[in-house]
């Protein structure tokens, strides 16, 4: 969603490449089984991992790995296991087969982990401790992650539900100079349970409504209060749990959460996983298909340092992903991707929140939605912002400069800007907004969401970011054109943005080519594919392991293979399209195959070469 991944790109290199995801109308049911799924069985697999009773079942390379002697101490209890120490060449291992459950949508492993090390580099790892599960690495570890005490390390083995497999830790060391790897209290979780059937691809929890109210310190960067949510089981499979998505948590640690949930009502709090991004909520009695809940939970949000999407520049903050939002599942189960600072992990359905916000008058608090604001105690305002059918919602709080006005299309448009930019440059972006909000408006339906309201800070390092009736963007047409795309692309056609990118990206960045008068001509004589395995269609866990790609392929080669296919149809029939899949799928979600299927009902020209050369698949 971002319109420019990189940070090197200055505003007059913006390129923007966005467009959202498109929903077709759902494919027919298919018959259930027979027999039901397994059903998870939550539980901790791994025995005795705190190494209390001696080795078994573990199986070590020599006596001394599973010990209680001096040199090192246990996280817990009086044993543990030390592998390496020797200060030569020597190797460690520590092996246990275990079983992960079927059924289960989340397994962790969990182990607690202290190195210590004789080696004086800061930069070369001579000593390596390896986690795997059978021939596959988990994770590596080495002399330059030494620490003082232990650290929590966590681990998503979700893939491995219903296999027995070896879990394995191998210390291996050189020639010279000790390095001590030293584990206590491994386990692995596992829970989640009511997988969907083959065939129940509803996606649940549906039609949530938040009820947020949230009071501010006197810098806007502390928020603390109380959130509900209601929802429904729209799924025949009855609803034993959810997940909340405390994604801003990828910006801190286990240890020191900006995002704290507590006092919990309405289910029972499990543990934190995906990085502490993910909290299970267990509730108590399954829900029915057609059945509603609510859960309450007190929040405290911290604000970081920094100009992010979540962060503060000086006294202007930031704050989108804050507000805990409820995972999805569907017909692949519960979606508890990581957190991905190079493009959206977020996948969420259209809600409804009510949001109240009690801060110091002395900052302007733009946000998701309609916002009113009213005296609060002295020197507060409170602003109440509402909005309906948004995936999710976003604020800022701060001393902005802020002018207004309207679209010829009616649309109200706010500009707050940060200190620095002046006043052509925030009038300039005004004019841009409300040129872009009923050009996208005009070729795929009205805008939904009221006002809109763009943060301008000319530090943002990633360009642009988009939420429902809220931006942040730089001074730069290109960009906001770009982010204000967004509000269809990803706001009202909703996506998989981890699995499914292109979908927000290459469609948006098509959507501002459009807006802007570019026709694409020639751009896709340019493509240079760097493997066969690069595609437009791979998830964001590819584009994180080949991050220089993916501006490039999502963004550029994405929104050329559009225009392509706008010249395979023609201009009408290509614009037909878009418009009718949008209406097909407003405030819905979006999969790849379902707009191939689409663009084929549009034109007699099969199009399957088309999707082969472009590499577009699913």
């Amino acid at each position: 969603m971002r319109s420019t991944p990189h940070k090197a790109l200055g505003i007059g290199a913006l390129t923007v490449a966005a467009v959202a995801a498109l929903v077709l109308p759902g494919t027919p049911a298919v018959a259930r089984p027979d027999t039901a799924p397994a059903a998870c069985t939550p539980a901790q697999v791994v025995t005795n991992g705190g190494f209390e009773s001696g080795t078994s079942p573990w199986t070590a390379s020599s006596s001394t790995v599973v010990t209680s002697r001096s040199g090192q101490t246990a996280h817990g209890g009086s044993s543990y296991a030390w592998l390496d120490g020797v200060g030569s060449t020597h190797t460690d291992t520590l092996t246990q087969s275990v079983t992960v459950p079927a059924g289960c949508s989340t397994a962790t492993l969990t182990f607690w982990l202290h190195i210590d090390t004789a080696e004086r580099t800061t930069s070369v790892a001579y000593d390596k401790l390896t986690a795997k599960v059978g021939s596959t690495t988990l994770a590596t570890y080495s002399n330059l992650d030494k620490n003082t005490g232990y650290v929590q390390k966590s681990i998503d083995v979700s893939s491995y539900a219903g296999q027995t497999v070896s879990l394995s830790f191998t210390g291996t060391e050189d020639s010279s100079l000790q390095t001590s790897f030293v584990l206590d209290d491994v386990a692995l979780d596992t829970s989640g349970g009511t997988t969907p059937p083959p065939g129940d691809s509803t996606r649940t929890p549906a039609a949530p409504s938040y009820t947020v109210n949230l009071s501010s310190d006197t810098s806007g960067t502390v928020w603390t209060g109380h959130e509900n949510v209601t929802f429904t089981n729209a799924s025949a499979t009855a609803l034993g749990e959810l997940y909340l998505r405390l994604w801003d948590n990828y910006h801190g640690t286990c240890g020191s959460m900006p995002i704290k949930v507590s006092n919990v009502t309405g289910g029972t709090a499990g543990d934190l996983s995906v990085a502490c991004t993910a909290l299970k909520i267990t509730l108590p009695a399954p829900l029915a298909q057609g059945q509603s809940a609510t859960i309450g939970f007190d929040l405290g949000i911290t604000v970081p340092s920094g100009a992010d999407r979540f962060g503060h520049d000086g006294a202007f903050s930031f704050i989108g992903n804050a507000l805990p939002v409820l995972a999805v599942r569907d017909g692949a189960g519960w979606h508890l991707d990581p957190y991905t600072n190079n493009g959206e992990s977020f996948y969420s359905l259209a809600a409804d929140f009510n949001v109240t916000l009690d801060h110091p008058s002395t900052l302007l608090v733009p946000a998701t939605g309609t916002s009113t604001d009213t005296p609060g105690t002295s020197g507060r305002t409170v602003t109440t912002a509402t909005a309906s059918k948004v995936r999710d919602f976003a604020w800022g709080a701060g001393p902005f400069t802020k002018i207004s006005g309207t679209s010829p299309g009616g649309v109200p448009v706010n500009i707050y800007s940060v200190t620095g930019i002046s006043s052509s440059s925030a009038q300039s972006m005004l004019s841009t907004a409300k040129t872009a909000v009923d050009a996208h408006a005009a070729r795929f339906g009205a805008y939904p969401y009221g006002e809109l309201d763009a943060v301008i800070d000319n530090n943002y390092w990633f360009g642009g970011m988009e939420y429902p009736g809220f931006v942040l963007d730089l001074v730069s047409t290109t960009a906001l054109t770009h982010e204000i795309g967004h509000q269809w692309w990803y706001g009202i056609v909703g996506d998989d943005e981890y699995n499914s990118p292109w979908l927000d990206e290459a469609f948006t960045d098509y959507a501002t080519d459009l807006a802007l008068g570019k026709t694409g001509t020639n751009c896709w004589s340019s493509v240079s594919w760097a493997s066969s395995a690069e595609k437009i269609t791979n998830p964001m866990a590819y584009w994180d392991a080949h991050s220089s790609r993916y501006s490039t392929v999502v963004y550029g080669y994405g929104k050329c293979a559009l225009h392509d296919l706008r010249r395979v149809l023609g201009d009408t029939a290509m614009a037909k399209l878009l418009k009718d899949y949008a209406t097909a799928h407003w405030y819905g979600v979006s999969t790849t195959a379902e707009f191939k299927a689409a663009a084929q009902a549009a034109t007699s020209t099969d199009l399957t070469s088309f999707w082969s050369t472009h590499r577009i698949d699913g």
